[in-house]
């Protein structure tokens, strides 16, 4: 088994398409509601096959901080893309090989967006570094 971690993020497809991306704060309250759905129905379905580690919605607040020497204030603003514009959440899944968690973050990134259409996101696939245990009951 190996430990991935799936980062969603805000921002859709940079191919074009014939579905413009809109960010969820143009959403309906049901559009939210679908998306939401789809994203815990899809835990919920990895907590059964016990692949399921753990996830997380990103609130839309957030600061970068930076150590900047002895004795002066930790930097907490500067020239860098800011995850809160980047990343929505994220999901930890315990896969017994690579293509099972690519196959994983296809399915995720067909959640709903607007008008109920897939919304075709790119979600960031990075493996755990080294070998994380497996945690069994």
């Amino acid at each position: 088994m190996a430990k991935y971690l799936m980062l969603k993020h805000y921002r859709s497809s940079s191919i074009p398409t014939d579905r413009p991306f809109a960010p969820m704060d143009r959403w309906t309250p049901e559009e939210i509601d679908a998306h939401i759905q789809y994203m815990n129905d899809f835990a919920d379905r990895l907590r059964q096959t016990g692949e399921f580690v753990d996830e997380q919605a990103l609130s839309a607040e957030g600061t970068f901080v930076r150590y900047d020497g002895p004795g002066r204030p930790p930097v907490t603003d500067g020239p860098f893309p800011e995850t809160k514009d980047l990343i929505a959440g994220w999901m930890v899944i315990d896969v017994d090989d690579y293509q099972r968690a690519v196959d994983l973050a296809g399915e995720l990134s067909a959640a709903p967006g607007r008008n109920g259409e897939p919304l075709h996101e790119w979600l960031e696939l990075r493996p755990f570094y080294g070998e994380a245990p497996t945690v069994t009951e």
